[in-house]
């Protein structure tokens, strides 16, 4: 069968494509490997589905630092409030909550994933899953169509690849779109994990002693060889048995990531800053301050007070104090490496889980190969790219999923245009 426009992976940027290209052209097809569509989707935003963030462009792309200033042109085309709308349209009520995070009152991914699919079908889009592509085909320096796993070929004008990158394959995201891109010339920038664990073996990560240990509201950053801060996130944080996790670990993972490739030192440090909004001075003046009021007190519960108590033992060890050391016999020197390390508490980090594990892919289809207003090769006529499968990645809150849709919408109404 002929077709004008062929949608290839049904995930955020998939169903948005084929809603842009149906909206001018009734014949889109959309296939999908799986059994459903939008299966990530139904479990982003912790199954709540962060659809977008309400930030302003500029402060958008400041959490997309994995190329963020190519989406510019398709922001301006389809932007964050453009998205609000377009769910609000549908009868999605959204809600704003910390940091810019939109999520659908209904606290359901499904709200979304359902009314996404209810739209793609009331436009007439053909929809087609389990139907894996075996391969994008080209004539002559154009799409010509696709063939199907199973040896049956559909002809078109166009294709969007929307298949995703390699993060969370068993929604179907295995990476299956580089081939297709590199049969049509296309570069594969490296792949790497984006949005994932870290993984350490210091003493007090395998011996499991702070394990479970949530952070509120602290500091973590990533030092380069020289010595020099690389990046730093504030927020929550948590050690687990492998290494640590939680947003800010998350955050600075892709540079964790760069900077093992780039020193090619086995590990890089991280730092914790347990009392951000403190200087050096006033953590001494003011942990010291608790000893002095409790001379009798083994300092080990003096800081409780102010820090969480699995975190003491090894603050101590890592200040050469007893834990039973009082005010009355506290040697001030080792007071001060304390304090040094509340405000830099080093973990030595010597990479993070697989790129399975992560939640974004780093890497994927060249940006210097794709028109950013139109997201269609520049090598191939009437072949398009958008979500993951570029090379694109942002933190987590909303932003990949802004990038997603935006690419998806430029990309479905580029395609339906020509």
């Amino acid at each position: 069968m002929d077709y004008d426009v062929i949608v290839i992976g049904g995930g955020s940027a998939g169903l948005m494509a084929a809603i842009a290209a149906s909206k001018r052209l009734a014949g889109v097809l959309l296939l999908d490997k799986g059994d459903k569509l939008g299966r990530k989707l139904g479990i982003s935003g912790g199954g709540r589905c962060n659809v977008t963030n309400n930030k302003d462009t500029d402060e958008l792309i400041r959490h997309i630092p994995g190329n963020g200033r190519f989406l510019y042109s398709s922001l301006a085309n389809f932007n964050n409030k453009d998205i609000i709308a377009f769910f609000e349209n549908l009868g999605i009520r959204l809600k704003e909550e910390d940091n810019g995070r939109m999520f659908p009152v209904t606290d359901r991914a499904k709200t979304v994933v359902d009314t996404l699919v209810g739209q793609v079908r009331k436009q007439g889009v053909d929809i087609r899953v389990n139907a894996p592509v075996d391969t994008v085909m080209y004539e002559g320096g154009r799409v010509a169509g696709v063939r199907l796993r199973s040896g049956e070929t559909l002809s078109c004008r166009a294709v969007i690849v929307a298949s995703g990158g390699k993060s969370v394959p068993q929604t179907g995201s295995t990476g299956d779109g580089y081939a297709w891109a590199e049969k049509a010339g296309h570069t594969i920038t490296e792949l790497f994990p984006t949005e994932v664990p870290l993984t350490s073996n210091e003493p007090f990560i395998t011996s499991k002693e702070l394990q479970g240990l949530s952070l509120r509201d602290v500091a973590l950053s990533v030092w380069s060889a020289k010595g020099k801060r690389i990046v730093e996130h504030r927020g929550d944080m948590i050690f687990t048995h492998f290494g640590v996790s939680g947003p800010i670990a998350l955050r600075c993972s892709q540079f964790v990531v760069k900077e093992l490739k780039a020193s090619r030192a086995g590990n890089v440090e991280t730092a914790i800053d347990l009392m951000p909004d403190k200087s050096p001075d006033e953590v001494y003046a003011e942990t010291l301050k608790l000893a002095e009021q409790e001379p009798k007190k083994a300092v080990k519960n003096v800081l409780k007070a102010c820090l969480p108590e699995k975190m003491i033992p090894p603050l101590l060890r890592g200040a050469e104090l007893a834990e039973t050391t009082t005010f009355d016999n506290l040697p001030r020197q080792s007071w001060s490496r304390l304090c040094g390390l509340i405000k830099r508490f080093p973990i030595r980090v010597y990479g993070t889980l697989s790129i399975e594990d992560a939640f974004v892919t780093g890497g994927g289809v060249s940006l210097k190969e794709i028109d950013p207003k139109t997201m269609e090769s520049k090598l191939m006529d009437g072949l398009y790219f958008c979500g993951e499968i570029l090379d694109i990645h942002g933190y987590t809150g909303g932003y990949n999923i802004t990038a997603a849709f935006s690419t998806g919408y430029t990309a479905g109404t580029h395609a339906a245009g020509r």
